[in-house]
């Protein structure tokens, strides 16, 4: 029988940000709408473990991670402009961080078909010397090297739709030809990066892909460009193991995003890309929460998201 898996702990709701767009009620909201609609109950829930420093250090540099523990632990504050830490906040990140390690260990050993993390704080901001853009630690980017390092498993795609570029989760495999990074989003926008010709260089020329939107260009073209980089750009890549930076705030009504799309196309960017790891990865996908800050929709689309993800673990 198909699983599909759902990271989740309250130690994510002990990241206190405040009346910051990235708060607890983001998640708060969407426990209590999957309990309400009984999806919570057709998936197999993971409680995640604390990642080791080692582990965020496949990534981060030793000395980074240190300087979160410490700010956190002299009472939290700001590690750049945008991203707000407290006391329990990197408790908290290294739960998120664990949370995505227990998933790709619970999907190789075929315990879950896929899964969703529901975890934060979010990751695609984060660069191996800093925080950024309510980041802490590169979520998706320590799991990829995870399964490289752990799982042995060769080539890695990275599917990223949030409206914002994931500047940091580019930076870490520009030059690594094993790891393939796709991203939709709006340009020019926060960060900045994220431009066509961002392609790769060295061993990772070719496995860098950015198709940026302005915001004018309407839902459907969005979706029609989604996939057909996923099923041919990213297919010819061939990964093993796919993840998925799922960000939330390019529905239309996000109140600092938006890219005109609906709740419903998320069931569709979804059904893509399991398409996709039905071709060459076993099926096997996980996705990691990153932006999405309508209170109201946030639940929603990850409910559809979650529908994809269980159809595909039954096919």
């Amino acid at each position: 029988m198909g699983k599909t898996g759902i990271v989740y702990d309250d130690i994510y709701l002990a990241h206190e940000t405040g009346f910051h767009p990235e708060n607890r009620e983001r998640l708060r909201r969407t426990v209590s709408h999957l309990k309400a609609t009984k999806l919570w109950d057709k998936l197999s829930l993971l409680k995640p473990r604390k990642a080791t420093v080692e582990e965020v250090a496949l990534v981060h540099s030793r000395n980074y991670i240190k300087s979160v523990e410490r700010i956190c632990a002299q009472g939290g504050g700001h590690l750049d402009a945008d991203t707000v830490t407290s006391p329990s906040s990197y408790e908290a990140a290294l739960y998120a961080v664990g949370g995505i390690l227990d998933a790709c260990d619970s999907v190789i050993r075929q315990q879950t078909v896929n899964c969703f993390c529901l975890v934060r704080p979010p990751g695609h901001h984060a660069l191996p010397e800093r925080a950024m853009g309510f980041c802490l630690f590169n979520n998706v980017a320590i799991a990829a090297r995870y399964l490289q390092e752990k799982h042995s498993i060769k080539r890695v795609a990275i599917i990223d739709w949030d409206v914002h570029h994931g500047n940091g989760t580019e930076e870490i495999f520009y030059r690594d030809g094993s790891v393939f990074y796709f991203s939709i989003h709006r340009y020019p926008f926060y960060p900045g990066t994220g431009a066509a010709d961002e392609r790769g260089e060295g061993e990772g020329e070719g496995t860098t892909l950015n198709i940026p939107f302005s915001g004018w260009e309407g839902r459907e073209v969005v979706l029609s460009k989604f996939e057909q980089a996923v099923l041919k750009d990213v297919a010819e890549f061939a990964p093993d193991f796919v993840l998925i930076s799922a960000g939330f705030d390019a529905y239309e009504r996000d109140p600092i995003g938006g890219l005109g799309l609906l709740i419903e196309d998320y069931r569709k960017m979804t059904d893509i890309v399991c398409a996709l790891a039905q071709k060459t990865a076993k099926r096997r996908v996980i996705s990691a929460l990153e932006g999405g800050y309508s209170l109201e929709g946030l639940p929603l689309m990850v409910a559809q998201h979650l529908e994809g993800l269980l159809s595909a673990s039954f096919e």
